[in-house]
């Protein structure tokens, strides 16, 4: 199985890496749409339970998280997302308050049998893209890639494909 690729920064503001998965897009696009499940393949440590919002994903769908913020702080806190993309099987994306998109984008390979799942981090349409930047969160965002494309990757490692 190939290792995840590197996270890339591109010209213009976003951080992505790829992997491939042993799963359908259809299985991981499930994982994906359920936010009650994104905890079990965040790789950056701070996503937690859902506190409100649809139990599946859709476009415009609102859904609220409890999270935690990276250490060496740690502290609690609440964020509401508004899906913003939605392509049933291939692509979903998230954005908060800070207009700053989570996408992820599905391939499918091997007559569907596998799955090239790419996670973008992307803050072109952010309010201060200077801001994040300032604060380093592209380049904890694509070490935060690489960990969930891990996850994912070993998530669906022991799962036969459908």
């Amino acid at each position: 199985m190939p290792p995840a690729s590197s996270p890339t920064r591109s010209a213009t503001r976003s951080v992505s890496g790829s992997v491939v998965v042993e799963a359908p897009p259809a299985t991981v696009f499930e994982l994906l749409v359920t936010p009650a499940r994104h905890r079990e393949f965040d790789g950056s440590g701070m996503v937690g339970q859902p506190v409100a919002g649809p139990q599946r994903l859709r476009l415009g769908a609102r859904f609220g998280m409890a999270m935690r913020y990276r250490p060496p702080l740690r502290f609690p806190y609440r964020i509401v997302n508004v899906v913003v993309e939605y392509v049933e099987g291939r692509r979903v994306a998230w954005r908060h308050f800070s207009r700053h998109v989570w996408r992820y984008e599905l391939e499918p390979l091997d007559a569907g049998s596998r799955t090239r799942v790419t996670e973008t981090f992307d803050w072109n349409g952010a309010v201060s893209p200077r801001a994040i930047e300032w604060l380093g969160y592209p380049r904890a965002n694509a070490r935060a890639i690489e960990a969930t494309l891990a996850r994912l990757q070993a998530r669906f490692a022991s799962t036969p494909p459908a």
